[in-house]
Protein backbone atom coordinates (compact mmCIF):
# COMPACT_ATOMS: atom_id res chain seq x y z
CA UNK A 1 0.00 0.00 0.00
CA UNK A 2 1.44 3.05 -0.96
CA UNK A 3 1.63 5.96 1.29
CA UNK A 4 3.32 8.98 2.60
CA UNK A 5 6.56 8.09 4.49
CA UNK A 6 8.49 11.48 4.52
CA UNK A 7 8.93 13.42 7.88
CA UNK A 8 5.30 14.90 8.90
CA UNK A 9 6.37 17.85 11.82
CA UNK A 10 8.41 19.80 8.39
CA UNK A 11 5.53 19.21 6.18
CA UNK A 12 2.92 20.63 8.97
CA UNK A 13 5.49 23.46 9.50
CA UNK A 14 5.73 24.49 5.63
CA UNK A 15 1.91 24.77 5.94
CA UNK A 16 1.51 26.09 9.60
CA UNK A 17 -1.36 23.92 10.28
CA UNK A 18 -1.12 20.76 11.85
CA UNK A 19 -2.46 18.61 9.39
CA UNK A 20 -0.94 15.32 10.93
CA UNK A 21 -2.88 15.61 14.03
CA UNK A 22 -1.66 17.56 17.34
CA UNK A 23 2.12 19.00 16.47
CA UNK A 24 4.54 20.81 19.28
CA UNK A 25 6.69 21.57 16.51
CA UNK A 26 4.25 23.66 14.83
CA UNK A 27 3.44 25.44 18.19
CA UNK A 28 6.93 26.06 19.36
CA UNK A 29 8.19 27.51 15.48
CA UNK A 30 5.33 29.11 13.59
CA UNK A 31 7.46 29.55 10.68
CA UNK A 32 8.27 27.16 8.00
CA UNK A 33 11.84 24.99 7.58
CA UNK A 34 15.23 25.43 6.61
CA UNK A 35 17.73 27.94 7.08
CA UNK A 36 15.81 30.79 4.94
CA UNK A 37 12.31 29.76 7.08
CA UNK A 38 12.14 33.22 9.69
CA UNK A 39 13.89 35.18 6.98
CA UNK A 40 11.53 37.60 4.67
CA UNK A 41 10.49 35.21 1.33
CA UNK A 42 9.10 37.12 -1.58
CA UNK A 43 5.33 36.90 -2.14
CA UNK A 44 4.16 33.89 -3.87
CA UNK A 45 2.83 33.73 -7.34
CA UNK A 46 -1.28 32.94 -7.85
CA UNK A 47 0.62 29.28 -9.20
CA UNK A 48 2.58 28.42 -5.77
CA UNK A 49 -0.77 29.06 -3.61
CA UNK A 50 -2.98 26.94 -5.76
CA UNK A 51 -0.06 24.18 -5.59
CA UNK A 52 0.27 24.42 -1.75
CA UNK A 53 -3.64 24.15 -1.13
CA UNK A 54 -3.46 21.25 -3.26
CA UNK A 55 -0.66 19.74 -1.73
CA UNK A 56 -2.45 20.83 2.39
CA UNK A 57 -5.32 18.66 0.88
CA UNK A 58 -3.01 15.64 -0.44
CA UNK A 59 -0.85 15.21 2.82
CA UNK A 60 -4.41 15.67 5.05
CA UNK A 61 -5.94 13.20 3.67
CA UNK A 62 -2.57 10.86 2.82
CA UNK A 63 -3.53 10.64 -0.59
CA UNK A 64 -1.10 10.02 -3.37
CA UNK A 65 -0.66 12.68 -6.29
CA UNK A 66 -2.25 9.92 -9.08
CA UNK A 67 -4.53 9.09 -6.33
CA UNK A 68 -5.48 12.53 -6.29
CA UNK A 69 -5.51 13.22 -10.03
CA UNK A 70 -8.04 10.89 -10.48
CA UNK A 71 -10.37 11.73 -7.15
CA UNK A 72 -10.48 15.16 -9.37
CA UNK A 73 -11.33 14.03 -12.56
CA UNK A 74 -13.43 12.07 -11.19
CA UNK A 75 -14.90 14.92 -9.25
CA UNK A 76 -15.16 17.13 -12.11
CA UNK A 77 -17.55 14.70 -14.35
CA UNK A 78 -19.88 15.00 -11.98
CA UNK A 79 -22.75 17.84 -11.49
CA UNK A 80 -22.40 20.68 -9.04
CA UNK A 81 -19.75 21.81 -7.29
CA UNK A 82 -16.55 20.27 -8.28
CA UNK A 83 -14.60 21.74 -5.29
CA UNK A 84 -17.25 20.32 -2.59
CA UNK A 85 -17.85 17.26 -4.41
CA UNK A 86 -14.15 16.74 -4.23
CA UNK A 87 -13.63 17.18 -0.31
CA UNK A 88 -17.11 14.76 0.00
CA UNK A 89 -15.09 11.97 -1.95
CA UNK A 90 -11.89 12.38 0.08
CA UNK A 91 -14.33 12.65 3.27
CA UNK A 92 -16.18 9.16 2.35
CA UNK A 93 -13.15 7.02 1.49
CA UNK A 94 -12.92 4.13 4.26
CA UNK A 95 -9.88 5.13 5.86
CA UNK A 96 -10.99 8.73 6.90
CA UNK A 97 -14.52 7.62 7.65
CA UNK A 98 -12.81 5.39 9.91
CA UNK A 99 -11.32 8.34 11.68
CA UNK A 100 -14.18 10.05 11.91
CA UNK A 101 -16.16 8.11 13.33
CA UNK A 102 -13.53 7.89 16.63
CA UNK A 103 -12.28 3.87 15.91
CA UNK A 104 -8.99 4.99 15.24
CA UNK A 105 -7.04 8.64 16.18
CA UNK A 106 -5.08 9.48 13.25
CA UNK A 107 -6.04 8.91 9.69
CA UNK A 108 -2.47 7.05 9.50
CA UNK A 109 -3.65 4.78 12.46
CA UNK A 110 -7.00 4.39 10.16
CA UNK A 111 -6.03 3.03 7.57
CA UNK A 112 -3.36 0.49 8.96
CA UNK A 113 -6.50 -0.64 11.07
CA UNK A 114 -8.38 -1.07 6.86
CA UNK A 115 -5.56 -2.69 5.45
CA UNK A 116 -5.13 -5.07 8.44
CA UNK A 117 -8.69 -6.54 8.01
CA UNK A 118 -10.11 -5.05 11.36
CA UNK A 119 -13.20 -2.86 9.41
CA UNK A 120 -15.94 -4.35 7.66
CA UNK A 121 -18.52 -2.39 5.72
CA UNK A 122 -22.37 -3.94 5.49
CA UNK A 123 -20.69 -6.98 7.25
CA UNK A 124 -17.96 -8.29 4.84
CA UNK A 125 -13.96 -6.99 5.89
CA UNK A 126 -12.68 -4.77 3.52
CA UNK A 127 -8.85 -3.65 3.20
CA UNK A 128 -8.80 -1.03 0.69
CA UNK A 129 -8.44 2.11 2.42
CA UNK A 130 -9.35 4.00 -0.66
CA UNK A 131 -13.53 2.31 -0.64
CA UNK A 132 -15.63 4.61 -1.53
CA UNK A 133 -18.31 4.35 1.37
CA UNK A 134 -22.07 5.12 0.41
CA UNK A 135 -25.03 6.36 1.76
CA UNK A 136 -26.74 4.11 3.75
CA UNK A 137 -23.87 1.93 3.96
CA UNK A 138 -22.58 0.52 7.77
CA UNK A 139 -18.78 0.47 8.75
CA UNK A 140 -18.58 -1.31 11.97
CA UNK A 141 -15.28 -3.06 14.22
CA UNK A 142 -14.86 -6.70 13.22
CA UNK A 143 -15.85 -8.83 15.74
CA UNK A 144 -12.73 -10.54 16.77
CA UNK A 145 -11.23 -6.84 16.63
CA UNK A 146 -13.41 -4.92 19.22
CA UNK A 147 -10.90 -5.89 22.03
CA UNK A 148 -7.96 -4.11 20.60
CA UNK A 149 -6.77 -1.49 23.11
CA UNK A 150 -6.06 0.87 20.44
CA UNK A 151 -9.42 0.73 19.07
CA UNK A 152 -10.88 0.85 22.96
CA UNK A 153 -8.65 3.89 23.74
CA UNK A 154 -9.63 6.00 20.75
CA UNK A 155 -13.29 5.64 20.79
CA UNK A 156 -13.03 6.40 24.19
CA UNK A 157 -11.04 9.40 24.04
CA UNK A 158 -13.79 10.70 21.10
CA UNK A 159 -16.34 9.92 23.23
CA UNK A 160 -18.08 12.96 22.74
CA UNK A 161 -16.18 14.56 18.78
CA UNK A 162 -19.39 13.45 16.19
CA UNK A 163 -19.71 14.67 12.92
CA UNK A 164 -23.26 15.56 11.25
CA UNK A 165 -23.43 13.35 8.61
CA UNK A 166 -22.22 9.97 10.66
CA UNK A 167 -24.18 7.92 13.09
CA UNK A 168 -22.70 6.04 15.93
CA UNK A 169 -23.38 3.66 18.19
CA UNK A 170 -20.71 3.01 20.71
CA UNK A 171 -22.33 -0.15 22.43
CA UNK A 172 -21.74 -2.41 19.12
CA UNK A 173 -18.92 0.19 17.58
CA UNK A 174 -20.53 0.27 14.58
CA UNK A 175 -21.14 3.45 12.27
CA UNK A 176 -23.68 4.47 9.33
CA UNK A 177 -22.77 7.43 6.58
CA UNK A 178 -26.41 8.85 7.01
CA UNK A 179 -25.98 11.92 4.26
CA UNK A 180 -22.99 13.28 1.83
CA UNK A 181 -21.00 15.77 4.49
CA UNK A 182 -22.24 19.92 3.79
CA UNK A 183 -19.13 22.11 3.16
CA UNK A 184 -19.40 23.59 6.04
CA UNK A 185 -19.70 20.78 8.38
CA UNK A 186 -16.43 19.70 7.18
CA UNK A 187 -13.49 21.58 9.33
CA UNK A 188 -10.40 21.14 7.45
CA UNK A 189 -8.76 24.57 6.51
CA UNK A 190 -8.85 23.83 2.82
CA UNK A 191 -9.63 26.20 0.01
CA UNK A 192 -11.13 24.10 -2.22
CA UNK A 193 -11.39 26.70 -4.94
CA UNK A 194 -7.62 27.04 -5.53
CA UNK A 195 -7.71 23.61 -5.93
CA UNK A 196 -9.94 23.31 -8.77
CA UNK A 197 -8.10 26.53 -10.51
CA UNK A 198 -5.11 24.71 -10.20
CA UNK A 199 -6.37 22.06 -12.60
CA UNK A 200 -8.03 24.21 -14.50
CA UNK A 201 -5.31 25.50 -16.20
Amino acid sequence: MARYRGPRAKVARRFNDPIFGPSKAVQKKAYPPGQHGRSRRRKPSEYAIQLMEKQKAKYTYGVLERQFANLFEKASRKSGITGEILLQMLETRLDNTVYRLGIAPTRRAARQLVSHKHITVNGKVVNIPSFQVRVGDVVAVREKSKSLEAITNSVAATATKRYPWLEWSPETLTGKLISLPMREDIPENIQEQLIVELYSK
